[in-house]
């Protein structure tokens, strides 16, 4: 038996935000979170079951270690945080708009320790065949630094040295590289990728399809690119479309009924779903289950404020077997 199941690494911020619709001008106080895309992911997997442990490195202070303690409380490993005195840890703002007003988000995340990472403050021994079995990767960590981009390659180069399967998500951030810096980035690791993961307005981003284009196309276009992988293309609340290499398309429509005060982390609470299942399935026909699944968990984040999918495996799974939301209480 394997360590775990899945490896990630990349960066966690402290979220702060004002409490109810109020704007930042506006606060008195903050509510704090922690967030980033592959904890979240982390979370969510460990709260289905999956043993996960998150590669990081984090300032050797309070926030550093309240960060770590939350992700240790949702049962993910955080054993190979490579703590470095004097360093910073990035941090965002999250200002929830309503009706006309957009939901804003600043970031302070410059010169943070996560994005001084390095390849050789990797855990090379957790790379092996004892180690884990699949690793997890997104174009976030590529773009908060050099280092931390060479970081990743360089994990991924042992991970696929040990036999690992890998998973690579797109997940655009305009506020850190413009889209043909992304692209240039992220395509090596997509190429390499066994599972891809892009929101459809990614795809038209990267490699130029057009707005109008049917998602049927988008999945063909990305499936050409990526020929090895199973590409996963989310269309919001279009649901997904995606295709395991040699098989036809499978599409997915959104659970109906869910919440709407937890947007923001919903999309690594679907890749979560989808993840459990590949690594939990015994048939050629996994990705409808998956899919599934992935909706499901999604459904669920939207229902929860906070960056992390808080929820319990068999509340997925009752989700997945209703196929929709009750107003029912649970007693």
């Amino acid at each position: 038996m394997t360590r775990f199941d899945v490896v990630t690494l990349g960066e966690t911020l402290l979220r702060m935000t004002p409490p109810g619709q109020l704007r930042i001008e506006q606060a008195a106080y903050f509510e704090l979170e922690a967030g980033g895309t592959e904890s979240n992911t982390a979370v969510a997997l460990a709260r289905l079951g999956v043993r996960t442990t998150w590669i990081s490195r984090m300032p050797e202070n309070a926030l550093g270690r309240r960060i770590a303690r939350t992700l240790m409380g949702h049962g993910v490993d955080t054993s190979h945080i490579v703590w470095a005195e004097g360093e910073r840890l990035g941090t965002f703002f999250v200002e929830f708009g309503d009706g006309a007003r957009a939901t804003s988000i600043i970031y302070d995340r410059a010169d943070s320790a996560a994005s001084r990472m390095t390849p050789d403050e990797l855990p090379v021994e957790l790379f092996n065949q004892a180690g884990g079995r699949h690793l997890h990767l997104t174009g976030i960590t590529l773009a908060i630094s050099a280092t931390s981009a060479a970081t990743a390659k360089r994990a991924l180069e042992l991970a696929q040295a040990a036999g690992w399967s890998v998973s690579f998500d797109f997940n655009y951030r305009s506020k850190l590289w413009s889209p043909e810096e992304s692209r240039r980035g992220c395509h090596p690791f997509a190429v390499a990728a066994d599972i891809v993961f892009a929101p459809i307005r990614d795809a038209q981003t990267h490699y130029g399809l057009p707005e109008e284009i049917a998602p049927e196309e988008a999945l063909a276009a990305l499936r050409q690119a990526f020929p090895q992988a199973t590409v996963i293309l989310t269309l919001g609340a279009d649901g997904s479309i995606a295709a395991v290499p040699g098989q036809d398309p499978i599409r997915q429509p959104i659970f109906p009924g869910g919440g709407t005060i937890g947007r923001i982390g919903a999309g690594d609470a679907f890749t979560a779903g989808v993840l459990y299942r590949y690594l939990h399935h015994d048939r050629e026909d996994w990705l409808a289950d998956a899919l599934k699944w992935a909706a499901a968990a999604a459904g669920m984040k939207f229902t929860i404020p906070g960056d992390m999918g808080v929820f319990e495996k068999e509340e997925v799974a009752a989700l997945v077997e209703s196929g929709g939301y009750s107003d029912e209480v649970s007693r």
